[in-house]
Parts: C-alpha cells; structure tokens; sequence
C-alpha cells in the first residue's frame, strides 16, 4: 500500500523525476522508438524513494542493502525470474532481498495495483528509459534510466545524499566547449560519438570503483607532443602500443551485443583502469591505445604556471567560478590541470579517493582550463 512519505527529500524532486521521464517518453514515440517503457507517476516516484532511502540504512547480516529497482511490468522485463506471490514494496522486504540482487545488471522488479506498489520478482533486461532507483550505500540513491543506444552506463537524473538534492542539469550540454564524453553521460550524445565515448564512460566508471583514485590522460593518436608534457625517463612506457582495447572496438558492431565481446570489454576496461590506480597517470590514445602509464606531469619551461580555472558541474546550480586548480582537488587536479594547458587537445580525467571525479579540457572560448566535475553523472 502507498502509505504517506516520511523522507522530504522525495517530495522535493518526485515531480520533477516524472516531467523527465514523461517528456522524454513523449519525445521517443514521436522519433517512433520502440520497446519503451511506461512513466511512472509522481506519487509512485516519492514512494518508491521513500521506501528506498529507509531501506538503505537498514543492515542484513552487517551490510547495506545495494539494490537496483526498476519500474517495470513482467511483461516488458526480458527473461524474468517472476515470484509464485507478490512481496509488499516495504524497506524490510528490500533489506531482506538486498544480498541476492546487488550484482550488477540485476533489477528488482516492481510494479503496482489498485493497493499501490509491489515486487514481482527480478530482471536482467529493461526497456528503453525505464525508471530505475539505485541504492547505492546508505542514504544514497541515483533516479536514472538506460541509454537509448549502445552499451555502457545509464544516464543518470537525480542524486539523492541525505538531505542533499543533485538535479542533473541537461542544458549543460549547451554549454560552450562541453566536451562529448559529458553530453554522452548527459544523454545526447550523438549515435556516431557513442560507442567511442563510452569507453570513455566506463574507464571513468572503472577509475572511481577501485577507490585508489587515479589520472588518464587521452591524447591525440600519432602525436609525440604530449611527451613533453612528461617527466622522463618514463618507468613505465609501453612499446609496442597496447591495442587490445583498440582492436576490440574495431571488431563488426554485430559482435557487440554477444556476451563473449562484452567480456572481452570489461576485462580491457578494468585492466586500463587498474593501471591508474598507480602512482602517476596512465596514457592512452584517442583510439584507447595504452602508451604510458605511472607517468609523473612536468611543466613545460617557458610556458606559465596554472593558477585559475573554470570549474563547473552539470547539476542545478552548479554554475561555473573561477578557481585555483588547488580547489578542485590535490596534487593530481593541479597536474592535469597542468597538462591540459599545455596540451589543449588532450582531456584529461581525474579520480579522487573519496569518489569526486573530474574532466579536464581545454576552453578556447574562455581560453581557460575548463574543469568538470562530474561524480554526480557516474553513481
């Protein structure tokens, strides 16, 4: 049953969650896309984030529920495992079911009746922007939906920590400069653009989850510039290029929907990633091929010291400021920062132990270091 909220946070941004997705529904069916999802209502929305946010500081045998709940039917949910009887949509019943659906790409699913919501069992496959809530560690929930193409991460909407309310800003993709990696995490990106970035998307995913922090510095294919930028002799550079990342992207698209190439994927991904988490940057091209990595950032003679940057986030009121580097984070943020400046054609991506993740590029209508911070888009 739909009982009354006691989490305020869920009546400040329920009804904003349902202008979203019932827009973007709207905008879908008109481009006359398939296998969409239905929208669920602003009451449904405030409950299902109430429920979750008590559930999530619950424990079950000492650990914090991580769920993944889905507003879908069993009849659009692909393969489900569906439950002989319905379970209440309580935070006990969530707790309970915690520890057998925290892996990734399973989804709790949910729906509802005339009595209001309840479980109906699991899935792997959703459809095309359904609503999905992430419980995520305690008091931490992300309103998100999956990518209308290719593979990767889900776009995420809201953030919820505690009391503190993160609403993602989509017209950060109108911003001057933003780079393609930000408009692809803010949905938009372009189908062309998509699947490159998105390995883009999951080396930062990877980067922020081994909790080490770290820096990938993607330059230019063919260049040698960026060695300049390089403290040498570099202890770990890699010759010949490593192209294994490389290489499985440029494999038949028909490939890339098999689970035998998406595990290819991830063990590329997550042996890139694991590279950063040791002191010094990793390097790879911008055709993901590896060239370096526990690489030390110097400073070009000549060329001047970064003392400002513009730093941003593409949430609601993250308007950009002017900044010293030492303000978007420690030694690796004002390295990058560095880097970026004196090279203005490679980005830079930045992540920090406690979870923070930054991109770094190069501004030319500001003529500035342009800083995003975007941890908000990568729960």
């Amino acid at each position: 049953m739909l009982t009354e909220p006691t989490y305020k946070a869920a009546s400040a941004v329920a009804s904003i969650a349902e202008k979203h997705f019932s827009s973007h529904l709207e905008e879908a069916m008109r481009s006359g896309e398939h296998d969409l999802a239905a929208s669920p209502s602003a009451r449904q929305i405030e409950a299902m984030l109430d429920t979750a946010f008590w559930a999530s500081l619950r424990r079950e045998e000492g650990n914090s529920p991580k769920i993944s709940i889905a507003f879908v039917s069993p009849e659009q949910a692909g393969f489900p495992l569906v439950f002989e009887n319905r379970l209440p949509f309580n935070p006990r019943v969530l707790t309970k079911l915690g520890p057998g659906v925290e892996r990734p790409g399973i989804h709790l699913g949910v729906w509802y009746d005339e009595n209001g919501l309840f479980i109906w069992g699991t899935t792997h496959k959703i459809p095309n922007y359904c609503f999905v809530l992430d419980v995520s560690e305690p008091g931490l929930l992300v309103i998100k939906h999956r990518r209308m193409n290719g593979f990767g991460k889900f776009t995420n909407i809201v953030v919820l920590i505690g009391d503190q309310i993160k609403i993602v800003d989509e017209s950060s993709r109108n911003l001057p400069d933003c780079p393609v990696l930000l408009t692809s995490l803010l949905g938009f990106a372009s189908a062309s653009e998509d699947n490159s970035v998105n390995v883009l998307i999951q080396l930062a995913t990877s980067m922020r989850a081994h909790k080490h922090g770290g820096s990938l510095l993607v330059v230019p294919s063919g260049s040698e510039a960026w060695r300049a930028s390089i403290l040498q002799p570099v202890k770990y550079s890699v010759s010949p290029t490593y192209k294994g990342l490389t290489d499985l992207m440029q494999e038949d698209q028909s490939k890339w929907t098999s689970s035998l190439w998406l595990g290819e994927l991830n063990r590329e991904i997550e042996s890139i990633a694991g590279l950063t988490a040791i002191d010094g940057a990793t390097i790879i091209s911008d055709k993901h091929e590896v060239l370096a990595f526990g690489a030390k950032i110097g400073h070009i003679d000549g060329q001047p010291r970064v003392e400002e940057i513009l730093l941003t986030e593409p949430v609601i009121g993250g308007d950009g400021r002017i900044v010293n580097p030492a303000i978007s984070g420690g030694t690796r943020h004002i390295s990058a920062a560095q880097f970026v400046h004196d090279q203005k054609d490679a980005i830079a991506l930045v992540a920090s132990q406690d979870g923070g993740f930054t991109i770094f590029t190069w501004s030319p209508c500001d003529n500035i270091v342009h800083a995003h911070r975007i941890d908000s888009l990568l729960l």
